[in-house]
């Protein structure tokens, strides 16, 4: 089976650990139902009744942040799939504020901006912007794919319920192509290892990797004890 390529922004890659994002990226058709399944880590089977579930019952997986809770207005499959094409591939040059009022004005569709803007940016289609201090520049990104690699685990509930799982995230800094993203039961050497295995196996050697500073990316010369943040691994 062809995997279609996956390219997401850093910004989104930090909100994955949200099943309503993986959900909202396989509507807005950036990645296959297949993978929202892989990446999730359901069965084909599962993601099927998921799927059409979603066609009989519409999507109210948005939440409405000013007031803490979900929407009571469910929203058709069929309506969030045409407000994601139609951004994807009409309005994609446009801001939020204005794609909200062509929806309006040109498609008679009525949503909330609130509802219009989590969706955009669940779907991966508009980056999630974080407030940052006047003292921080963006870097730049490395010209050449392969020249440094992100990775990345987050830990959450993925499944609500009481299970804590991490997904690990590889992607590359040039493209933000993800060329690695699996759940585990815990982020560590080994798992950290499994997936830069599969990457460069995959893509070729890379040039440089960055990591956040978890104790599985430094010297630890005896178990149990700080590990040697001075030394390189």
């Amino acid at each position: 089976m062809v995997h279609e390529p996956r390219q997401y922004s850093a910004a989104e890659v930090e909100r994955m650990m949200k099943l309503q994002d993986v959900m909202l990226k396989a509507m807005a058709k950036k990645i296959t139902w297949w993978a929202a399944a892989e990446i999730i880590g359901v069965s084909d089977r599962t993601m099927r009744r998921w799927h059409q579930r979603l066609e009989e019952n519409g999507y109210d997986g948005l939440a409405d942040r000013r007031k803490g809770k979900a929407s009571s207005r469910r929203v058709p499959l069929k309506t969030v799939e045409e407000v994601l094409g139609l951004y994807r591939e009409q309005y994609y040059d446009l801001n939020i504020r204005h794609f909200h009022e062509k929806l309006k004005e040109e498609h008679k569709i009525e949503l909330s901006y609130t509802w219009v803007q989590q969706a955009l940016q669940g779907a991966g289609l508009v980056a999630r912007r974080r407030k940052r201090g006047p003292h921080r520049r963006r870097r730049p990104r490395r010209p050449l794919p392969g020249m440094l690699l992100h990775i990345d685990g987050s830990k959450h509930q993925w499944f609500n319920d009481e299970r804590w799982h991490d997904l690990i995230v590889i992607l590359d800094d040039a493209t933000s192509e993800i060329y690695y993203a699996q759940l585990v039961d815990e982020e560590s050497t080994r798992t950290v290892m499994a997936g830069l295995r599969e990457v460069i196996e995959a893509q070729g050697l890379f040039c440089a990797l960055y990591s956040d500073r978890g104790s599985h990316f430094f010297v630890t010369t005896k178990a149990g004890e700080k590990v040697d943040k001075h030394r390189l691994t």
